[in-house]
């Protein structure tokens, strides 16, 4: 193996791996990830809650829902946690702390 080749193959980088460094760099990871996490939510919840979620939006760090029914909103609340968790662990790091049903 002659000294090029040994270099290359140590400055051998993921692909994935610079476009997540440049999108810290430029702090572009936080809106990507918001974005990503509420797009999971008829993932996580199913399609048949998205009919009565009539927004979704993240402000430091919580992610608050309008919901049109009252016992669904209840519902939801008590699995509040589970819900997080979900959200963050689909995206794959912490972008939500606290999940409001309104």
């Amino acid at each position: 193996m002659n000294l090029l080749q040994t270099m290359r193959k140590k400055n051998t980088e993921l692909l994935s791996d610079v476009i997540l460094q440049v999108l810290k760099e430029q702090h572009l990871d936080k809106p990507l990830n918001e974005k990503r996490l509420i797009d999971a939510w008829p993932l996580i919840l199913g399609t048949n809650i998205m009919k009565y979620t009539s927004g979704l939006s993240i402000k430091n760090r919580v992610l608050y829902v309008n919901l049109t029914s009252s016992v669904l909103r209840h519902d939801l609340f008590l699995s509040r946690e589970q819900i997080k968790n979900s959200l963050n662990k689909q995206v794959g790091v912490e972008v939500i702390v606290d999940v409001v049903f309104r």
